[in-house]
């Protein structure tokens, strides 16, 4: 069982994911876009499956969601639901391209962040929170949209070297004879 852990993807996402998250907590609130705090974590998540899949980007999100639970005291597991979708959202479109290029792994991580965002909208609605809907959801969901695609290009290699994702190997095609 140790062996298993030792050898999962975990050992590499938990320290990262903490990284990241200190980031956010601190860089992130004093550089706000137009009153909105860039979700660092959120686009890790989405760029997770972005570059792995949909269940490795469920895998990360949960687990980065659940960091973020742990650190601001909401009820535990519900920015994990988030950061679920979020991962799989973006490893569900990246089911488009076999091999996409950087700016097609850009839009899934947008869109995936926006999926991730309007869940905990959401959530907090389930939840029963008093205003889950901020007044200005068209302007954070752009902002977090955006600021993920910008970020994916950094964010994609980190999330395929937590996930332990080597790239396809190129080939070069035999030689036939003449016929």
């Amino acid at each position: 069982m140790i062996a298993a852990f030792v050898q999962s993807s975990l050992i590499r996402l938990i320290p990262v994911g903490m990284l990241l998250l200190a980031i956010q907590r601190t860089v992130f609130v004093e550089i706000k876009i137009s009153g909105v705090i860039v979700q660092l974590v959120l686009a890790f998540a989405a760029a997770a499956g972005a570059s792995g899949g949909s269940e490795r980007g469920a895998v990360a999100g949960f687990v980065l969601g659940a960091m973020v639970d742990l650190t601001q005291g909401t009820p535990l597991g519900s920015t994990a639901i988030a950061f679920t979708i979020a991962g799989v959202v973006a490893g569900l479109l990246a089911l488009v391209a076999a091999d996409p290029q950087w700016w097609l792994q850009a839009i899934f991580v947008g869109l995936g962040c926006a999926a991730g965002e309007t869940m905990q909208s959401v959530v907090r609605l389930f939840i029963g929170e008093e205003h889950p809907w901020p007044a200005n959801m068209g302007k954070v969901l752009f902002i977090v949209t955006v600021s993920g695609a910008l970020l994916s290009p950094l964010l994609i290699p980190l999330s395929r070297w937590c996930l332990r994702i080597r790239g396809a190997e190129w080939t070069a095609p035999t030689e036939q004879p003449p016929v």
